[in-house]
């Protein structure tokens, strides 16, 4: 089994469902943590106090804050190993004719637009060192067009052609960028959203953790902007 003893990565949306399972894994797998939010909350008591564990409030939608967060976990930890790009968020849309431009702008900046930035951010100093993983968080849905859904789905379908870019242009310094591409997380808020649904058929957060932990492996070497579908028990069309 892999250690990740003394690995640095940095967690973006690390307070939502997804995010702080995989926070909690990568805690327990022996790394630091950089652990960005969008807002401020009070931390898990598992990270109070922790020398290995830093918390910041940033938003990643503007590029100089995403820069200041990786100045911040090389200041701290002296090196970035790993990204888990988590932050993001879905909406239900109108017909595209009846979207308006604010919407895609918001969906875009929202899930594409933080992979972005913090990849950006990141790049500078894996290359520098020739080694770096970074995980990003795309959907299964976005592999087609769907009614009602189009700002999502171009937001994450823009995430997966940027990791498949993002590969093909950082592969040769010793970095694997990939991304996974969940059905419906088991998520409280999906809960609430769709009461009525089977949720034992939903990806369960701990399971899409356990891949996204994977693909921060060396395990992972010989990816290369893979899109690794993560659907429990249903089939995405």
């Amino acid at each position: 089994m892999e250690t990740f003893e003394g690995k640095v990565a940095i967690i973006t949306g690390s307070s939502g469902t997804l995010g702080s399972v995989v926070a909690e894994k990568f805690f327990h797998e022996g790394m630091r943590l950089l652990l960005v939010h969008l807002h401020e909350h009070d931390l898990p008591e598992l990270f109070r106090d922790k020398r290995d564990v830093l918390s910041m409030v940033i938003d990643l939608s503007r590029p100089d804050a995403a820069f200041s967060m990786a100045q911040n976990a090389i200041d701290r930890f002296g090196r970035i190993d790993i990204l888990a790009n988590i932050a993001g968020g879905f909406t239900m849309g109108t017909p595209v004719h009846e979207t308006p431009m604010k919407t895609f702008d918001f969906m875009l900046a929202l899930n594409a637009g933080t992979v972005l930035h913090a990849s950006s951010a990141v790049i500078p100093s894996m290359r520098k060192q020739r080694y770096g993983k970074i995980v990003n968080v795309a959907a299964g849905s976005a592999l087609s067009g769907k009614a009602l859904m189009a700002p999502y789905i171009v937001s994450k379908s823009a995430v997966i052609r940027l990791t498949e870019s993002l590969a093909a242009e950082n592969r040769d310094f010793g970095i694997n960028v990939n991304c996974v591409l969940p059905s419906i997380i088991d998520s409280p808020q999906n809960r609430l959203d769709m009461p009525d649904a089977d949720f034992s058929r939903w990806v369960a957060p701990d399971a899409l953790a356990d891949v996204i932990s994977f693909l921060a492996s060396d395990a992972s070497r010989a990816l290369h902007g893979a899109s690794i579908p993560v659907s429990g028990l249903i089939q995405v069309l």
